[in-house]
């Protein structure tokens, strides 16, 4: 399973013009490969950017994406990553959702789609990015 990023999943869901093709092309890629998953921290965190007649879910089914929840141990990881994020000097335009989706990641799925590469690299060491920005 290869887990999905909010801003990869927003940059199709808004057409942005800089990285909707790049990230319709990961994407795309993705599920030729794999099942392609997103977490209740994606979930929150694009629903909370859509208008309130649409249904986020509807929408993922319609893409081939499957909703997966966190498990307990991924929560758990997020909270030491944030934790050790703080104590590092981390500021605040980090939020919890930031850690939840790279355990979740990292601790259920094969790699993360994201365009947030060296966030995710630094605070979930072996997790396998796919950047779409870098192509």
């Amino acid at each position: 399973m290869i887990a999905l990023d909010s801003s990869v999943l927003i940059d199709v869901l808004i057409a942005d013009p800089d990285y909707a093709d790049a990230s319709e092309t990961a994407i795309a890629d993705a599920l030729a490969a794999s099942d392609v998953v997103v977490c209740d921290a994606v979930v929150a965190e694009v629903q909370a950017m859509l208008d309130t007649s649409v249904n986020l879910m509807d929408t993922l089914e319609t893409l081939g994406i499957r909703y997966q929840p966190g498990t307990e141990q991924a929560a758990m990881r997020a909270g030491h990553m944030n934790k050790r994020f703080r104590a590092r000097g981390g500021r605040r335009e980090r939020v919890v959702a930031d850690f939840l989706i790279g355990a979740h990641a990292m601790l259920q799925c094969t790699a993360l789609i994201t365009r947030d590469a060296a966030f995710f690299h630094d605070y979930f060491k072996g997790l396998k990015i796919i950047d779409p920005s870098a192509s």
